[in-house]
């Protein structure tokens, strides 16, 4: 029999600067995550390297920040979590000054990977302490909050990066969140100074942590760097894809098995848990898929820059922001389950939508279709990061949220990996397609080529039509990839109803299992 004790909250002096200083400190770790990305030509002339050497400026972020992330629970046991969120921020601060100090690529790269490693914990913390300064009756608007900067902050990256960069130099796209960390974890620090947490001393596992660095840094290199690498047929690929399969298993088996694991694995005992992460990883593999091969489609197919292109895309944030307090407010007095489903029709039909664009669209189309997805967005963070949270255990919260977060983050690493493989592999298809309509046979291929051959460059007419056939070839694999995504989100309806009711995030509620 299971006995629940009435949940308490911690209640900070004022409410609004603790919610601001959390969101803020979380809207810059993950803007960083997307604002370096447009820098990279400018990083890599400014220090004397190549283009694809300054990429590692992007992968030991994500390396370091992947293996962080499910080392959340256990350093919220040993320092607290007020602590690790005041200490996290701190130290994103001062890495991100040394960033923009930087001298030499090594330098940048060494700097760079302090600030991911200290970037992972901060997510799921902030997410344990809205919810732990927030009544149950209003959990559902700060997960809200939190599923809005997760979809804002990414959208703006890019651009705010590249304006930055042409605008003043690129040690600013790091120098700007100096002053919002400081703010942020002095304020969280000064506010959340009175709420009692019990911390304690675990047994450092030290084989599951060098199991979990080996596995996962080489499984992030291997999909950061298989598609530069041609996948496969690169020894060095191939090397690190045998040596993250062998880390992880190890990984997997000894942290089932040990006593006292430095990552909790037992936590999928849970019902909710275990369906809504599946759900938080396919949805958001899905949605980050999305999300990257459009700006690409846009660039490479429809030739915007990458400004215009951040502009078409950057609509889909108009509603997460403008449905936030309702949907925090209301979405909790149903069934979760029923908002999350039409969240994914709405993401799915905008996919189909997607499927049908073509070389000619026009910037207004691309937008009012990508703002209409935001209704889906708006509608899809909060209730199913309510549900894989509602079933967990008052301390299990921060090992929760940080594991889900981390499998969160890897479904995107493969999700973007796989796309950008796909798409050029079924541009290639259907640019073989394509052409084998072209021959002396087809009265019109025949008549378009003579047309553009008059004057007697028969070359230059070939080169014009294998380029119209290339920028077909790519729109016809995007349209194919997006209309797979859009059948992806429905098939995820399924996965809803595995979960079971009641979804109620738990704070500091005292629940005694007899």
């Amino acid at each position: 029999m299971t006995v629940i004790v009435a949940e308490s909250h911690y209640q900070p002096p004022n409410q609004v600067l603790t919610t601001l200083g959390l969101s803020l400190a979380t809207f810059m770790r993950v803007l960083d995550t997307t604002i370096a990305n447009v820098s990279l030509p400018t990083i890599a002339g400014n220090l004397g390297v190549s283009y694809n050497q300054s990429t590692w400026v992007i992968t030991s972020f994500t390396v370091c920040m992947a293996i962080s992330l499910p080392l959340t629970g256990f350093l919220a046991r040993r320092f607290g979590e007020v602590k690790l969120f005041v200490w996290c921020t701190l130290l994103f601060s001062i890495t991100s000054m040394l960033c923009g100090l930087s001298e030499s690529m090594g330098m940048l790269l060494v700097f760079r990977a302090i600030q991911g490693a200290v970037a992972g914990p901060m997510y799921p913390i902030t997410q344990s302490l809205l919810i732990a300064v927030y009544p149950p009756e209003k959990r559902g608007m700060a997960l809200a909050l939190m599923g809005m900067v997760t979809v804002v902050a990414p959208i703006v990256g890019p651009t705010l990066g590249g304006w930055i960069t042409d605008t003043y130099s690129w040690p600013w796209i790091f120098f700007i969140n100096v002053p919002i960390g400081i703010f942020a974890s002095v304020v969280i620090g000064a506010q959340l100074a009175g709420k009692k947490e019990v911390t304690e001393r675990p047994r450092v596992d030290y084989i599951g942590l060098i199991a979990l660095i080996i596995g996962v840094g080489s499984l992030q290199i291997v999909l950061d760097k298989g598609n530069d690498a041609d996948w496969f047929n690169s020894p060095f690929i191939v090397i690190m894809t045998i040596v993250s399969v062998v880390a992880l298993i190890v990984f997997v088996i000894w942290e089932l098995t040990d006593r006292e694991p430095i990552v909790d694995l037992r936590l999928f005992r849970h019902r909710n848990f275990a369906a809504g992460t599946v759900l938080l990883i396919l949805s958001y593999s899905t949605f980050f898929a999305m999300g990257l091969l459009l700006p690409l489609w846009l660039q490479r197919t429809l030739h915007y820059t990458a400004s215009w292109a951040g502009l078409a895309g950057a609509s889909i944030g108009i509603m997460p922001v403008l449905l936030t307090f309702f949907v925090g407010k209301y979405a909790p007095r149903t069934d979760l389950r029923l908002v999350a489903a039409a969240a994914f029709v709405v993401l799915g039909l905008t996919c189909f939508a997607q499927s049908q664009f073509y070389v000619g669209v026009d910037f207004m189309h691309v937008a009012l279709v990508r703002g209409f997805q935001g209704l889906g967005v708006a509608l899809f963070f909060m209730p199913v990061l309510t549900i894989l949270l509602s079933d967990l255990k008052p301390n299990e919260i921060a090992s929760g949220s940080g594991l889900s977060t981390f499998l969160r983050t890897l479904g995107g690493s493969f999700a973007a990996s796989i796309t950008t493989f796909v798409w050029d592999r079924r541009a290639v298809v259907h640019h073989a397609q394509l052409a084998s309509h072209i021959t002396p046979y087809n009265p019109t291929a025949r008549a378009a080529l003579e047309e553009m051959g008059k004057g007697g460059h028969d070359t230059r007419a070939a080169l014009i039509l294998n380029s119209e056939i290339t920028r077909q070839g790519f729109q016809m694999a995007f349209n194919d990839i997006m209309h797979v995504l859009g059948w992806v989100f429905i098939a995820l309806i399924a996965v809803l109803w595995l979960t079971k009711p009641p979804f109620h995030a738990k704070s500091n509620a005292a629940a005694a299992e007899d």
